[in-house]
């Protein structure tokens, strides 16, 4: 895969970061490839995030089985090359930052409440209509920032040219849940900012929402923004991304299976278009599937 030498950052700084919610599987993988694989064809540091976040589902063996298997396909051996950290070692940075941002507010609406105000849709944007009710943060509320109208454009190192607007697509932005937690735009982007991210590596199923972390970022002072590269996803029989639940994909089944590591990568490779065919591939081998040019 050709990268455009002119759109890496200087100094690049990338991550690997899943949510600590469930196992790892096979898209997992094929988006540690691309997360190595190109952070090795450039030069990057690659920091290993685990999200915590959403405490309601974190559990202390999925964090476990993550690091086991990072380790296992070889992600975790280069001292200096990969650093370790969790969203909840210092819940503090995300109360600084949201005493950053301008207008701030509680809002009490329900799914029900923004349901009745738009058609079905895969997103439903927030409607502002908490903007003035002045309510007071308390459990069972949410707080929101307000977003402009204005439109944001980008250009993705995979992807080209790419122009949102966050308003239209999300309304004012929830940066915390009802239950306390942050919510995973915000947390990601104060996480970015603070440990020096300027390479974001993902799957295109978040495409839709870089524009709004790009102007969240902005709002908190972060200038320029990171660069994003959005790559293809692992899908099943019906076209669907996969998710937790595809345990037949798991890592922790393949390996069970009698999968090696390097078939395990070779495979994830070839299920998003970056080899022809599977074929064994070593974790130190993934740089030589990219080529900046």
């Amino acid at each position: 895969m050709i990268l455009p030498a002119g759109g890496v950052p200087t100094n690049p700084v990338t991550r690997f970061a899943p949510s600590i919610t469930g196992w790892l599987h096979l898209g997992h993988v094929a988006h540690a490839v691309f997360v190595w694989g190109i952070a090795r064809a450039v030069g990057a540091e690659v920091i290993v995030r685990l999200e915590d976040h959403d405490t309601g589902r974190f559990r202390p063996e999925y964090e476990a089985a993550i690091l086991e298997d990072l380790a296992w396909l070889g992600f975790l051996d280069e001292v200096g090359r990969a650093r370790l950290s969790r969203q909840s070692d210092d819940w503090g940075v995300y109360e600084a930052a949201l005493r950053r941002l301008p207008d701030v507010y509680a809002c009490d609406c329900t799914r029900q409440d923004l349901a009745a105000d738009h058609d079905a849709a895969e997103e439903v944007p927030y409607t502002g209509r908490c903007r003035r009710r002045g309510l007071v943060y308390a459990p069972g509320k949410r707080w929101r920032v307000p977003l402009d109208g204005d439109c944001v454009e980008f250009t993705d190192l995979l992807l080209g040219f790419q122009r949102q607007v966050p308003a239209e697509q999300c309304g004012d932005l929830a940066v915390r849940g009802t239950n306390g937690d942050w919510s995973y735009q915000f947390a990601v982007v104060v996480d970015d900012d603070r440990q020096g991210v300027n390479l974001v590596i993902r799957g295109e199923d978040l495409l839709s929402s870089t524009g709004r972390q790009i102007r969240l970022g902005t709002m908190l002072g972060r200038a320029p923004p990171a660069v994003f590269a959005h790559h293809p996803l692992v899908r099943d029989d019906s076209g669907d991304k996969l998710n937790k639940r595809d345990g037949a994909l798991g890592i922790r089944t393949l390996r069970a299976d009698g999968m090696t590591a390097e078939e395990l990568l070779g495979l994830a490779a070839a299920r998003v278009g970056l080899i022809e065919r599977p074929e064994a591939l070593s974790s130190s081998e993934l740089g030589g599937l990219f080529q900046v040019s």
